[in-house]
């Protein structure tokens, strides 16, 4: 044969190649429900979060700023949310993969015994068995689901640890103002003892004990100080601040609203609790992994052809193989770790059910606490150490009462002061930490599924 022949064989096998490719390199594989449910929860939260895969405008943080402003400048700017949102995005992806056939092979074989006698290119495909790529496509949809909860969970979070943050800041700022205060009230007792003893009727002792209050009370302001500049890291970290950005202003106090006497509350934490919706989604993926591993059984396929092009009229060579299961020791191993895989991931679920309770029950104990604290201290504790305190420094101006009893009248007062500021915090934190973080009721502007379009979506998966 000569070279020419030759060559318009090996071109015309050339020509049939990139036939092949031009005709498989638009082909699209058929999407699961699970997958076009995934992508469409995608987009509306993408919509809001990323859109055109770009950061939307931030609120301006001023002192007129509400705290939502901050909470939404935390929900979008903190790092860690948006890692969890491309980790959701990538296990998105990954469900179309899972869905997917292998890439189709181009084969090529020839003879040669001193001349080329037979040239055949071909095409095979590897064709997993029945339901085995819609299995895993449910493993991947699973995952994708927990990832979902995750990043919720990333962003519950971020708005919980601003109001912490906040709170703590706002708190430590009426400690203070309450020190100050005190430190005003004692240098007017100092002078008190001061006139006092001038005209004999106290002793430089009193004057001695109205100094050490003062210092003692001078270290706690600044202590207190300095510990603003803690505080005010964490609440920069809770907005994604840099540590070189300017200290943000603290916007003006507002409670966090939550219905406390509803008896749904707790229904409501065990149906939208991200944590909880993540082990689900566990449980999920461990089903759908369990049933990838019965299917272990069924054998995969081979199939396709060659060509021989060199033959006239053409010889076509089809080709059929097949998987043999044969290991069932190793089948029946993959069906048992998947088995106890999904009752672990069960056994968690029941796990974080109890925690939940748990959590919930201390949470609304810690509130109920405070708040009867809080009346306590303003409408009856407090009123009673200001009179007990004015009557204690009258007496002492009669010589009826020495200087000891005053100081003991501000210690309860200030202590008083100081436990109604503890018990304001706690309240605010429980409250806080209720709402976000157990029982899971996003704040506004949140980027999130909204939860009836959650239950509907993921749970369709």
């Amino acid at each position: 044969m000569n070279s020419s022949k030759i060559s318009k064989q090996v071109l015309s096998c050339a020509a049939a190649t990139v036939l092949l490719l031009l005709l498989f390199a638009g082909c699209k594989g058929i999407t699961q429900p699970g997958e076009r449910a995934a992508r469409r929860d995608f987009s509306t939260v993408a919509w809001d979060y990323r859109p055109g895969e770009k950061r939307p405008p931030l609120p301006e943080l001023t002192t007129n700023s509400s705290l939502g402003d901050f909470l939404t400048y935390a929900m979008f700017n903190h790092p860690q949310i948006e890692a969890n949102y491309y980790d959701w995005s990538a296990s998105v992806e990954r469900i179309t993969i899972e869905r997917s056939l292998p890439d189709p092979k181009l084969t090529f074989e020839a003879y040669i015994a001193g001349a080329i006698t037979s040239i055949m290119p071909g095409l095979m495909a590897d064709i997993p068995g029945p339901g085995k790529l819609s299995a895993r496509a449910a493993v991947a949809t699973a995952e994708s689901e927990g990832k979902y909860f995750t990043f919720e969970a990333s962003v519950l979070q971020a708005a919980f640890a601003v109001k912490k943050s906040y709170y703590q800041l706002y708190f430590l700022d009426d400690k203070i103002r309450v020190d100050r205060q005190t430190l005003q009230l004692l240098s007017s007792l100092e002078q008190i003892a001061r006139a006092q003893n001038e005209v004999g009727k106290a002793t430089l002792q009193d004057v001695l004990r109205a100094q050490i209050e003062d210092e003692k009370l001078r270290t706690e302001i600044a202590n207190l100080e300095d510990s603003r500049r803690s505080l005010m890291a964490q609440f920069k970290a809770a907005l994604g601040m840099d540590a070189k950005d300017p200290d943000p202003p603290l916007p003006a106090f507002v409670s966090t609203p939550l219905d406390l006497t509803g008896d749904q509350l707790f229904e409501t934490a065990l149906a939208r609790n991200p944590q909880l919706k993540t082990m689900e989604a566990e449980v999920r993926q461990a089903e759908a992994s369990l049933r990838v591993a019965h299917k272990e059984r069924v054998p995969d396929f081979t199939a396709g052809g060659e060509v021989d092009v060199k033959a006239s009229p053409f010889v076509w060579n089809p080709q059929l193989s097949m998987t043999l299961p044969l290991w069932r020791d190793k089948i029946a191993a993959e069906i048992a770790e998947a088995q106890a895989k999904k009752r672990a991931a069960q056994a968690r679920l029941s796990a974080q059910q109890i925690s939940l309770a748990v959590d919930f029950a201390e949470k609304t104990y810690m509130y109920r606490e405070a708040d009867r604290n809080l009346r306590l201290l303003q409408d009856r504790l407090l009123p009673r150490a200001r009179q007990s305190l004015e009557v204690a420094r009258a007496a002492y101006l009669s010589g009826q009462l020495d200087f000891l009893n005053v100081i003991d009248a501000e210690r309860t007062l200030l202590e008083f002061q100081l436990q109604r500021v503890d018990a304001q915090t706690q309240r605010e934190l429980s409250l806080a930490e209720l709402s976000l973080v157990i029982v899971g009721l996003p704040p506004e502007r949140a980027p999130l599924l909204q939860s009836s379009q959650t239950k509907d979506s993921l749970s369709a998966h």
